[in-house]
């Protein structure tokens, strides 16, 4: 799934790809998130979690913690292996939930609706790209990223 967003005057911006995953060892449960920025040969690496979480929180906060990590507006590529994040975003569910005061097609409210208003608006700051990977298919940064969310998560579970 791909969406692209576009704001004028993209010449001569940076390109950046975020790659990004969340783990939840039960659900909710303790969860960790974790996003990896690449530009041109730098890579950075973010994460973290909490004691008590859902997987869809942590694949949101790990979307909108790489996007926040950006300084300027930037060409991105965003690639997830969660549906809920790629869907919500290129289906447009999240920008109907929003104009329905947070309320979905069935009625019933979205879920997350302050991290979703959080991505809703940090995408409109840069020229965003959504690309869905599927999941422990062998993707390098993909996996990495699934690793070091399993691994705070782990964290979050040892502490409490």
């Amino acid at each position: 799934m791909v969406r692209q967003i576009k704001n004028k005057g993209a010449n001569n911006i940076k390109k950046i790809n975020i790659y990004s995953d969340g783990a939840c060892l039960s659900n909710p449960g303790p969860g960790g998130w974790c996003a990896i920025l690449t530009y041109k040969n730098q890579e950075k690496i973010l994460s973290g979690g909490e004691a008590h979480t859902t997987n869809n929180k942590m694949e949101l906060l790990a979307v909108i913690s790489g996007l926040e990590a950006l300084k300027e507006r930037c060409e991105v590529e965003i690639c997830t292996d969660s549906k809920y994040v790629a869907d919500g975003i290129s289906k447009g569910w999240a920008v109907n939930w929003r104009a329905n005061n947070w309320i979905k097609s069935d009625k019933k409210p979205a879920l997350n609706s302050d991290l979703w208003e959080r991505l809703l608006n940090i995408i409109e700051k840069h020229d965003v790209k959504f690309i869905w990977i599927k999941g422990h298919s062998g993707h390098e940064y993909n996996e990495r990223c699934d690793e070091i969310a399993s691994k705070t998560a782990k964290q979050f579970k040892d502490n409490i």
